[in-house]
């Protein structure tokens, strides 16, 4: 559609499976470009933008951010991500139309379709049993920060199987089952071989476990060992 009626067409927000998929496959049709983004820099779900390379005109995606907030804080749950995206799909949407859900102490931003938002800003009212108010975020600044946990120790060689194992507490030979069944993605593309090397600032997701970012080498022990350095989403 983009290369017949020289326009900006846009995907849903696809998961890192689905994301893989398109980029392990080489899509490529001749005068189209194919870009992605999430909402914000290092969006997990992303939605893929096709657009003539000659395009002439400014386009954006058409992603809208919206927060939640109690309404009475003092009365309020400890709400999780399950419990927000939760009440999300029970206003019966498909998964497709939300992003990312970015969640703090006492409050949680979400990216969703821009054709959504106002079905959100309308139906959303409860989060588990607590009253919410809901608003579209204008201002991109306003948007949190990551939470980042640093992750420093060290490993024979920089591998995935052994930056896995150092991030999340495991032994290198549990990361294997994960690597290999296909559940480890570095910057959106699905790796299967252990031995994998990410570079420095590769974002690497671990379905059931969580993400982190490559920060690079720090130090070479006197044993040969490498230091690392991580920084753990948290």
């Amino acid at each position: 559609m983009s290369y017949q009626r020289d326009i900006v067409t846009f995907s849903d927000f696809l998961n890192l499976n689905e994301q893989n998929i398109i980029h392990s496959r080489g899509i490529r049709i001749p005068g189209v470009i194919m870009e992605s983004f999430g909402g914000y820099t290092y969006a997990e779900r992303q939605m893929i933008a096709f657009h003539p390379d000659a395009l002439v005109f400014p386009w954006e995606y058409p992603i809208d951010c919206l927060k939640i907030e109690p309404k009475a804080l003092k009365f309020s749950e400890k709400l999780t991500h399950r419990d927000y995206l939760g009440a999300l799909l029970n206003l019966g949407v498909d998964r497709s139309v939300i992003g990312d859900i970015l969640v703090q102490e006492d409050a949680a931003w979400f990216f969703c379709q821009r054709k959504m938002s106002g079905f959100f800003l309308e139906n959303l009212c409860r989060v588990r049993h607590t009253n919410i108010s809901i608003t579209r975020v204008e201002d991109p600044g306003a948007l949190p920060e990551p939470k980042l946990e640093p992750v420093n120790g060290t490993c024979a060689s920089v591998r995935l199987d052994s930056l896995i194992a150092l991030a999340f507490r495991e032994s290198r030979s549990s990361m294997v089952s994960f690597i290999e069944g296909g559940q480890v993605f570095v910057n959106g593309r699905l790796i299967t071989s252990n031995g994998y090397e990410p570079k420095e600032g590769d974002i690497v997701s671990v379905r059931g476990k969580g993400r982190f970012r490559y920060d690079g080498v720090s130090r070479q022990t006197k044993k040969g060992r490498t230091g690392v350095r991580l920084m753990l989403y948290v």
